[in-house]
């Protein structure tokens, strides 16, 4: 028998730091990383018909109706951007929002049986479903290239801004808004199931006062009393700066990429001290 004073290799125990993110032992668990994400990529549409062709329907239908509805019957101005165009933009970088945090916010739920049996860094479980969304992103970024060089063709003088470059930063920026807003809803989810229905509701209407369907101009001309909801939601200043850098329209300034910036990080921070403290003892309430 070993020596019951030496050091044990890992001791397993609760966080007791209000945030812990312990990156070598995320990096010591990247193997599980990685096969979460094929998980959520092969088995989303595993058994449906079309299969990976969802992620190209989805949006394309979306952008469809929203260009009917909002542009053809409502006459929401798009300057000299084609409206299919525009739409499709906005909700390519609206869905990877919201895939980060609908399937982040039933983290706790739909791994019970995975955390009860065996341990790994709880936090690799968020951090998979925004990783394995990154490549939804790509595809529709794809698509979007696709219809961006045919309006081109079209004779269509559209072309991207010289801030091409700070891509990259909008989706960090959307990946931890979705990923700290998730956090925080996954840790309240195992005691108030309710909150998995209000999800899916409350993004819904999210999605309408976070100027996707429309141009933030048309709020602050057409309704400048209630222009302070949509300018004041972080989301609304991502959408439009990521139209911004694509297609050279809309509102950019420092602010509107430092204020969802920072918001981003403080709600991250926030979501990983209630995660944290959440895991110690949800295994007992969900």
């Amino acid at each position: 028998m070993s020596d019951s004073n030496s050091d044990w290799l890992y001791e397993i125990s609760p966080k007791r730091k209000l945030i812990d993110l312990n990156f070598k032992e995320i990096w010591r668990y990247r193997d599980l990383l990685i096969l979460f994400v094929k998980r959520d990529v092969v088995t989303v549409y595993k058994q449906t018909i079309l299969g990976p062709l969802w992620y190209f329907i989805q949006p394309l239908f979306t952008s469809i109706i929203f260009t009917l509805v909002f542009n053809n019957i409502a006459s929401i101005p798009t300057g000299n951007i084609p409206p299919f165009l525009f739409n499709l933009t906005g909700i390519t970088a609206w869905n990877y929002f919201n895939q980060c945090l609908s399937r982040t916010s039933n983290t706790f739920r739909a791994n019970a049986g995975i955390f009860g049996k065996v341990y790994f860094p709880r936090i690799i479980m968020p951090l998979s479903t925004v990783i394995s969304n990154l490549l939804k992103l790509g595809i529709q970024l794809l698509i979007l290239i696709i219809f961006y060089l045919y309006y081109i063709y079209q004779g269509y003088e559209i072309s991207p801004n010289a801030l091409l470059f700070l891509l990259p930063v909008y989706v960090v920026i959307m990946a931890l808004l979705g990923l700290g807003s998730g956090m925080i809803i996954s840790a309240f989810t195992t005691k108030y199931r309710d909150l998995t229905i209000l999800v899916g509701f409350a993004t819904s209407l999210l999605l309408y006062i976070s100027a996707v369907p429309y141009p933030l101009s048309e709020v602050t001309q057409k309704m400048p009393e209630y222009a302070w909801i949509v300018e004041g939601n972080p989301l609304t200043h991502v959408i439009e700066g990521f139209r911004y850098i694509i297609l050279d329209t809309g509102v950019f300034n420092l602010y509107t990429l430092l204020y969802p910036l920072c918001f981003a990080i403080i709600l991250f921070l926030t979501g990983l001290i209630i995660f944290n403290k959440t895991e110690k003892n949800f295994i007992d309430t969900v």
